[in-house]
């Protein structure tokens, strides 16, 4: 399966000699494991992930030695890389198995992709900004990573022609559910998402039950960037 379809990868790779994880790093990444445990995250797979993934190769080179501080940060766009509890949280909520399809709605960075790629069997990721779908395309961490797929185009219309999907994520503040990407949930599947027009939003987990019946679980206030319909 092509990383994307339809759209040139761009030329200028990163060098895998401009990643360095050291051993500082991986520390810092075990106090951040250990400080999200005592903010409630309880998924061992979830947590096993987060020290597995170094987040300081998905941030801007100014705030690379605040990675593995429980902030957001900027990445260009005025958008950001979430806060890493935030990221838990979804993650956790989203109950991802090893044999499940997800797709994530708002690739951003790519380090929420990635911590999915870790937990599921293939990971597709749909990107509105070209600017940052182009990035990540070019970006030599992401393209080894063999399960996670790139798109570029309206989250609210999802992707269909792979569909269906056992979970769905979506790391932006939805308006209403989308139901473009409810119908492309399988029945049983499940959907996260922060949900809300105004800050704070809640987060809701929703399960498909079949195709007219849905259940929707409530959950803590976040603050998100607003999802937005079509592609920039």
């Amino acid at each position: 399966m092509p990383l994307c379809p339809g759209i040139m990868i761009v030329d200028q790779i990163k060098s895998m000699a401009s990643y360095i994880d050291s051993e500082l790093d991986k520390k810092q990444r075990s106090i951040l494991v250990s400080h999200l445990k005592e903010k409630g995250i309880t998924n061992e797979d979830v947590l096993n992930a987060i020290n597995f993934i170094p987040r300081q190769y998905f941030m801007s080179a100014e705030f690379i030695d605040q990675a593995y501080e429980d902030k957001p940060f900027p990445i260009g766009e005025d958008q950001t890389i979430s806060q890493p509890y935030t990221v838990a949280y979804q993650t956790q909520l989203l109950e991802v198995k090893k044999t499940d399809k997800v797709l994530e709605i708002g690739t951003g960075s790519a380090y929420q992709a990635a911590i999915l790629s870790v937990l599921a069997d293939e990971v597709f990721s749909l990107e509105r900004q070209r600017s940052l779908f182009e990035k990540n395309t070019a970006f030599t961490y992401i393209r080894q990573i063999d399960n996670l797929y790139l798109f570029y185009g309206d989250g609210f219309e999802g992707l269909p022609e792979y569909a269906p999907f056992d979970k769905i994520l979506i790391t932006a503040a939805a308006p209403m559910i989308p139901p473009k990407l409810l119908s492309q949930l399988k029945t049983g599947g499940k959907m996260v998402l922060p949900l809300g027009k105004e800050k704070p939003q809640k987060m809701v987990r929703v399960t498909k039950i079949n195709e007219t019946d849905i259940t929707e679980e409530n959950f803590d206030q976040f603050v998100f960037v607003p999802m937005l319909e079509g592609r920039r």
